[in-house]
């Protein structure tokens, strides 16, 4: 029976690990890239019958992991497969502070991680299957602050809107193929995750905004990363998938 390919980024913890559970379902072939692997995953794919490979890597450094996934998936026969997905999860929020106060490093690697990854590995993805006839899909996991600016975020918020915008292109380059992939970058909603932690632990000094997350967890506002990754996969199943280049899980 054919199988459906998924490729998963920052599926350690959170809602890409939650994303990752729900994918392990029988005839899934599941693809993990993250920092640190799980091993509840191993044992969840054993009780599911599904395949599982995990690759640890840190995607600030992202061409070599590019560079593997394309050769990885080269060595694929696509009629084995039924579909082929890519879900470019991770992505991390450097210290919450004016730029100006910003450190080098922290900065570059949020640009990095969010945005130089997600790219290169939408380029090796769509370069290694451009002959699949299987139905293909990108999904690009956005931020509202993709499209909203906040201080004291602003490497994060570039990040996203990089993310959005590239999609946009994607979305025109692959509508002139005959077998295009469809794609998309969506915003998932605010959800319970250790950059929330992140966010209202800040100095409020620093981060103006801080407020704003400390009221949105004491009023019960935040997704559930279970409940938040069955909504993105809900969305990425939809019959109109991509048909918005850039969109949000809230509709």
């Amino acid at each position: 029976m054919p199988q459906s390919l998924t490729i998963l980024t920052g599926a350690s913890r959170g809602m890409g690990l939650a994303m990752a559970e729900q994918l392990l379902q029988p005839g899934a072939l599941l693809l993990c890239i993250s920092r640190q692997s799980n091993a509840a995953l191993d044992a969840l794919t054993a009780q599911r019958g599904a395949q599982l490979q995990q690759w640890q890597a840190d995607l600030a450094d992202a061409a070599p992991v590019a560079q593997r996934l394309s050769t990885w998936l080269q060595a694929l026969d696509p009629a084995t497969l039924q579909s082929a997905t890519l879900i470019n999860n991770a992505g991390v929020i450097s210290a919450l502070t004016p730029l100006r106060d910003g450190q080098s490093a922290d900065l570059a690697n949020a640009l990095r991680v969010g945005l130089e990854a997600p790219l290169l590995l939408c380029a090796a993805f769509l370069g290694a299957t451009r002959h699949w006839t299987a139905p293909r899909k990108v999904l690009n996991i956005s931020s509202g602050l993709g499209r909203r600016a906040m201080a004291a975020s602003a490497s994060y918020c570039a990040a996203k809107a990089g993310l959005d915008h590239f999609t946009r292109s994607l979305a025109m380059e692959e509508a002139l193929q005959t077998h295009g992939a469809k794609v998309c970058s969506l915003a998932p909603g605010v959800i319970a995750t250790d950059m929330q932690v992140q966010l209202r632990s800040a100095d409020p000094q620093a981060f103006p905004d801080i407020g704003n997350f400390q009221a949105m967890y004491e009023r019960g506002m935040l997704s559930s990363p279970p409940d938040a990754a069955a909504r993105i996969l809900a969305y990425l199943e939809r019959a109109d998938f991509g048909a918005e280049a850039v969109a949000d899980v809230r509709g």
